[in-house]
């Protein structure tokens, strides 16, 4: 029998097997040599995986510092303009009150009635206030307007329980039946528009005179008694 180990193919290359050693001492010497080869290899190894450098740590009160740097910005670039939303407040029923004269009376029927508390609002309804009770006892009955509408008196001549509550019903009066002065009110018409339209309307059967019955000089402002509101 042959002692020769037969070639094994692979491909189209043949690769020999080298032959194992027969005795016990040259399986040892083998063996040694095998245990060389690893460890010289090993070593080998090692020299190309090198650690990675590791980083210095930096002081606890160490600071980074970077170098300053400048934009320069074109002259064609100009800045946006910013708009901003307006804000404004207006006097409730317990500031106007807490006032308590002619114009805040005026104030508080424009309010009740979603109307612009203008300046041309308030002074044709003070000139109308003027018209119906006079100015130093505008607060007559509780009524600036002598308005019949919920105040349990025909003509006008009946009152209500506070100034708070006749600027309710005149603004709801008005609401309900006089559209030329609420379309007046609600663009904030001139005093003198205004006015025309109350002269055209039922409010007085008198309807002023058609204006002649009617003054535009300016009203003084009076404050009411406190036990009116």
């Amino acid at each position: 029998m042959s002692s020769e180990i037969p070639a094994r193919r692979h491909g189209r290359h043949a690769a020999v097997a080298a032959p194992a050693p027969s005795t016990p001492q040259a399986r040892s010497s083998f063996r040694h040599n095998i245990a060389v080869g690893v460890t010289a290899l090993a070593l080998v190894a090692g020299l190309f995986i090198a650690p990675a450098e590791r980083a210095e740590a930096l002081p606890s009160n160490a600071t980074a510092h970077l170098a300053d740097q400048e934009f320069a910005v074109g002259g064609a670039v100009r800045a946006e303009p910013v708009s901003r939303d307006s804000v404004s407040a207006t006097d409730g029923v317990q500031t106007l009150s807490s006032n308590g004269t002619n114009a805040d009376w005026a104030k508080l029927v424009l309010m009740y009635g979603g109307w612009p508390q203008s300046e041309q609002n308030v002074t044709v309804i003070l000139r109308w206030m003027r018209q119906e009770n006079g100015t130093n006892n505008w607060w007559n009955r509780n009524n600036p307007l002598n308005n019949g509408y919920g105040s349990g008196g025909g003509a006008g001549l009946g009152s209500y329980p506070d100034l708070a509550t006749a600027a309710d019903y005149a603004a709801a009066n008005l609401v309900r039946g006089y559209p030329a002065i609420v379309a007046g009110l609600a663009s904030s018409a001139s005093a003198d528009a205004t006015a025309r339209a109350i002269w055209a309307s039922p409010w007085s059967t008198s309807h002023y005179a058609n204006g002649s019955h009617w003054s535009s000089a300016p009203v003084d402002i009076v404050k009411a008694p406190a036990s009116a509101w």
